[in-house]
């Protein structure tokens, strides 16, 4: 049997496990290296359907924003 693991979801894992930690004990290396990691899961995440809905919900909602102040 061979067990594959996406890396986009091992980095999603990652991400909330860093993220639920207390952040008053963070530096700011600590902070950049998650600032690192949440990049390299955007650019992995974004060519997959589930990126392009997200952009495209994104700008859609931007849109009725920018609507919405005229």
């Amino acid at each position: 049997m061979v067990l594959s693991v996406n890396v986009t979801v091992l980095l999603a894992v990652v991400i909330v496990v860093r993220l639920r930690r207390r952040t008053q004990a963070r530096k700011r290396s600590d902070e950049q290296l998650t600032v690192l990691i949440v990049l390299v899961f955007g650019v992995l995440v974004a060519p997959t359907a589930f990126g392009q809905w997200v952009a495209d919900m994104a700008g859609q909602l931007a849109a009725g924003i920018s609507d919405t102040g005229r």
